[in-house]
């Protein structure tokens, strides 16, 4: 065989190659041979050098963009499909209590919803009534989250959205006979385990988060919550309670299922004795015990295991912002910073948020991926 057809082979291989990656040759530039000299024969340049010299940068470039792609899938492969794909629960679950600032006795049960329900509060002793989890329906903001729709009210819902949220349920029906969610110990940690009996149905539509392109920032008398781009759900919360076992304390994470159940959720609510009875006469706190609350006298406190965490107040406190910034009814991507924020103004970051549409965007974990990867090569 001559050395001019011995080159063909290798230049269908080098087209095959470049097909095989995606890869074009510039408009006009087809492969060829040249012939060989005994002389410098050496040096001579094949086909499939040529071919390889053309396109190495493009094939560089595409090879390094998808091995990125793929580190990055791997790395949240921990967290299952939750992170692509909308959720539910794999079964019905049910617990009862009593509210807490009502005091009446309460039975929830929550059940799988379809692919974009979002999370849905049915009210069983009104005739089905559905108030959605959405900053739309915010009513009230002392001292719990209220929701209402058309006069039917919905209170205390920030613990259980906390702990949906941050567990990755994405859609469910929470059906309710009263009208406050069960305090039940004061922590997200009853919902996390109601989530792991019923288990986590994945579907195959994908899930959108929402990205915040651009800070904001709300103050009020020295209280201070801001939100910043971020590629992840990152926290910071401080807070400052003149009290020997409390005083200024401060907690960062970056909220995913694993570190919420382990580091936020345990957390209970908390109040002083200094304040019990005047928040009674405002109608509050009567379904507050020790078994469900933490009570501080002027240098302790009243219960008897004492406190879960040396800071469990600013970890309760990052678990109420978790359970209010749901309200915006997609996972959130950005840092929060919360200076001493109450629920008061974490509705209002969520209602400045949501107000204007040029603060955000919405995108699917792909294009997420695609997004740091880019980022990273550039």
């Amino acid at each position: 065989m001559c050395r001019r057809s011995a080159a063909r082979p290798r230049a269908a291989a080098s087209y095959e190659l470049a097909a095989r990656h995606r890869c074009h040759l510039p408009a006009g530039i087809r492969p060829r041979t040249r012939k060989a000299t005994p002389r410098r024969r050496s040096r001579h340049i094949t086909t499939f050098t040529w071919v390889y010299v053309v396109i190495q940068p493009h094939f560089a470039v595409a090879i390094l963009m998808k091995t990125i792609c793929l580190l990055i899938e791997a790395e949240f492969a921990i967290l299952g499909n939750s992170m692509r794909f909308e959720t539910t629960l794999h079964r019905p679950v049910e617990v009862s209590g009593i509210g807490l600032h009502h005091g009446v006795p309460v039975n929830i049960r929550v059940v799988p919803a379809p692919p974009s329900t979002g999370l849905v509060f049915i009210r069983t002793d009104l005739d089905r009534f559905a108030i959605p989890a959405s900053w739309r329906h915010v009513a009230r903001v002392s001292y719990a989250t209220s929701l209402m729709r058309q006069g039917v009210l919905i209170s205390t819902t920030e613990h259980l959205l906390s702990t949906f949220y941050s567990l990755g349920i994405d859609n469910a029906y929470i059906e309710i006979d009263n009208l406050e969610v069960p305090i039940l110990d004061g922590s997200g940690l009853p919902f996390v385990e109601l989530v792991r009996e019923a288990g986590i149905r994945y579907y195959r539509r994908q899930r959108r988060y929402l990205r915040i392109k651009r800070p904001v920032s709300i103050e009020d008398h020295g209280k201070r919550i801001t939100i910043f781009p971020s590629e992840t759900f990152r926290l910071t919360c401080d807070i400052d309670f003149p009290h020997p076992m409390v005083g200024k304390q401060a907690i960062e994470l970056e909220v995913t299922p694993e570190r919420y159940a382990t580091q936020i959720a345990a957390a209970r609510t908390f109040g002083f004795e200094r304040d019990l009875a005047q928040m009674r006469n405002m109608g509050l706190i009567r379904g507050a015990s020790l078994d469900n609350a933490i009570c501080f006298t002027p240098d302790g406190v009243l219960n008897p295991g004492g406190l879960r965490f040396p800071d469990e107040c600013c970890r309760h406190k990052a678990l109420d912002l978790i359970g209010d910034l749901a309200l915006i009814g997609r996972p959130l991507l950005g840092h929060v910073i919360a200076e001493r924020a109450g629920h008061a103004m974490h509705a209002a970051l969520v209602n400045r948020i949501m107000g204007d549409p040029t603060l955000y965007e919405v995108l699917t974990f792909d294009q997420l991926a695609s997004r740091v990867a880019e980022a990273l090569i550039a």
